[in-house]
């Protein structure tokens, strides 16, 4: 199952937990608020998961890869986890199911604060189009997640600042609904 908290100041290793002592948790409600949608699969199935191809089919992911990010099988693999690591946001939906292994998602909260998210395998995530967020690595260096998209893939991230997009602003609006 899924575990989200709020970050630590540290610059240390970006692969370590960073949790603030005392831990402050963030629930799946909590991240719901932020437009941010958890579920949860059967990743050994991922090929027949009667669950996964509803999903699918329900949110129009028409388009799917499998990455391996791993230093023995991503090319340019330190370069990609410094952007992987950079502060970004992207025009579309970011959707990611940890098939194996595992590794971190930070999203910001509304008040700008980093909100970690742990994944592991049979996690899927949605990050909301214009959501500031990053992903590293945990300490075990290694996942393998399939990447969804509706259409065809766009892989432009937008790094911070981007306020003036679109998705953006359609984001900070859902925050300001949200809020009421």
């Amino acid at each position: 199952m899924v575990e989200a908290w709020y970050m630590d100041e540290s610059q240390e290793d970006q692969r370590a937990p960073h949790r603030q002592r005392p831990n402050r948790a963030v629930s799946l409600e909590q991240l719901r608020r932020l437009g941010v949608v958890y579920r949860r699969l059967d990743a050994d199935n991922y090929e027949t998961d009667p669950c996964l191809k509803e999903i699918r089919r329900a949110e129009n992911y028409s388009w799917m890869d499998i990455v391996t990010i791993h230093k023995d099988k991503l090319p340019n693999y330190e370069e990609k986890i410094k952007t992987f690591y950079e502060e970004h946001l992207h025009l579309d939906d970011e959707i990611r199911y940890i098939l194996e292994g595992s590794g971190y998602f930070d999203v910001r909260d509304k008040d700008d604060k980093w909100i970690r998210i742990s994944m592991e395998k049979g996690d899927m995530i949605t990050l909301p189009a214009g959501i500031y967020h990053r992903f590293t690595l945990d300490e075990n260096n290694y996942v393998k997640a399939m990447r969804l998209f509706v259409g065809e893939p766009v892989w432009t991230a937008y790094n911070r600042p981007a306020d003036d997009f679109p998705a953006r602003k359609q984001y900070m609006q859902l925050l300001a609904e949200e809020a009421h």
